[in-house]
């Protein structure tokens, strides 16, 4: 019988060949695990003087996902995980930084609103021109400052939910005080980003309404019929573009926090990152925004259907009174001032779990396409032996000298053989 025929693997049954070392020689200890989460994934490594058939090893967990690049049931679950697992930041954060302004806002504006509404109703007919003049042009007014708030706060929300999940994908639960002494110094580039991004869809938009409401002014068939292709042509054509757009820029927060670029920079890089993940980029998107949407309005219609249905309720006499529309609609202001609140919480967690999906989306990214999984790994083993690693999401050109060093075996024990 020849060699061929005579070998055996290691550890199975039957004759060894002759001169072979015995399974005594190969000994049964098996080397130790180096850190906390062990080698790095792949496949788990022998005894250097030989042993067991190597086998593989899921890549580590240390926190809120697998350090390999995710599919989509991490994607969706990890944004609800992280509301759980750091409730005071995620929850406190919403609240903070959207839910409170959003409640302010709503008073503000339905106050304002209401107060509007009673001089006009209130004002002599003679006056009604100016006062109606007056009322849009503090409802426009109000609408404004509500668009700037609620972009500022958002900006804020953003800021704090990317710098939680990305400390959290490391095992890292981070307070209030320390993610914000993380993102304090891009606030200000949130803030600019933010409000630039609404602005160009404010111009966009006003721009097709401008054309319409001019064909319009002309007046005719001709006019008429311009406007309306303009309008139909020119809201249909934003669509797409809103899609592929907001899609090609969704990682700009991300990059603006953990890579800490310039704006133009980071406009760059998402455009970048994106590239050849367009439709997995949206699809994900959307689904998530679908998921909020139910959610938000299972809670949000019953608090509408009471709504409607408090006016009868509490000014039931408006219809003899001797201006039952002003009863009625002070009435209707004061219970949606409730309904808001109440929007306004679910909202601001809703936007938690949307900013916390694009996060991972924009992690996930760069573990595709730049082996940033191999990054978090290593700092993780590094943070594990005590070295003091730079952040490992920062770009290459902007992170430290790498001082890693791998955990070396315990003293006395065998190395392998060149």
């Amino acid at each position: 019988m020849s060699d061929e025929q005579n070998w055996q693997a290691p550890g199975s049954s039957g004759p060894a060949p002759e001169g072979a070392p015995s399974p005594q020689q190969y000994g049964q200890q098996q080397p130790p695990q180096y850190g906390q989460y062990g080698q790095q994934p792949g496949w788990q490594q022998s005894s250097p003087q030989g042993g067991t058939q190597p086998a593989w090893t899921p890549p580590p967990k240390p926190g809120l996902i697998p350090l390999r690049p995710l599919t989509l049931g991490p994607l969706l679950a990890a944004p609800f995980q992280a509301l759980r697992r750091n409730p005071r930041i995620t929850v406190g954060a919403a609240l903070l930084l959207q839910g409170i302004p959003s409640i302010v806002v709503s008073v503000v504006i339905a106050g304002g609103i209401g107060l509007l509404a009673g001089r006009v109703f209130s004002g002599e007919a003679q006056d009604q021109p100016t006062l109606q003049a007056g009322f849009i042009g503090g409802t426009i007014l109000l609408g404004v400052l509500s668009i700037v708030i609620s972009t500022v706060f958002s900006a804020l929300l953003q800021g704090v939910i990317v710098g939680d999940i990305a400390r959290e994908s490391l095992g890292e639960k981070l307070t209030f005080r320390a993610l914000w002494q993380l993102v304090r110094g891009r606030i200000g580039a949130l803030i600019g980003w933010t409000l630039l991004y609404a602005l160009a869809w404010i111009v966009a938009i006003a721009l097709v309404v401008a054309v319409v409401v001019a064909l319009a002014a002309i007046g005719g068939t001709a006019g008429a019929i311009g406007a309306v292709l303009v309008g139909v042509i020119g809201g249909l054509a934003l669509i797409p573009l809103a899609f592929w757009i907001n899609t090609k820029l969704a990682m700009v927060p991300s990059v603006i926090v953990l890579e800490r670029l310039p704006l133009t920079q980071a406009v760059a890089r998402s455009w970048r990152l994106t590239t050849g993940y367009f439709w997995r980029t949206l699809g994900i998107i959307l689904l998530v925004g679908v998921i909020v949407y139910a959610i938000t309005q299972t809670v949000a219609i019953p608090f509408g259907i009471i709504g409607g249905l408090a006016g009868g309720v509490f000014a039931p006499t408006s219809a003899t009174s001797a201006d039952p529309m002003q009863e009625v609609l002070v009435t209707q202001l004061s219970v949606n001032v409730l309904s808001s609140i109440v929007t306004s919480i679910i909202g601001a967690i809703g936007s938690v779990i949307q900013t916390a999906a694009v996060a991972l989306l924009y992690i996930d990214l760069r573990m595709r396409k730049e082996g940033l999984d191999l990054q978090l790994v290593r700092f993780v083993e590094g943070r594990q032996t005590g070295q003091d690693l730079p952040d490992p999401y920062l770009p290459p050109t902007e992170r430290p000298q790498q001082t890693y060093q791998p955990p070396q075996p315990p003293a006395g024990w065998p190395t392998a053989r060149p």
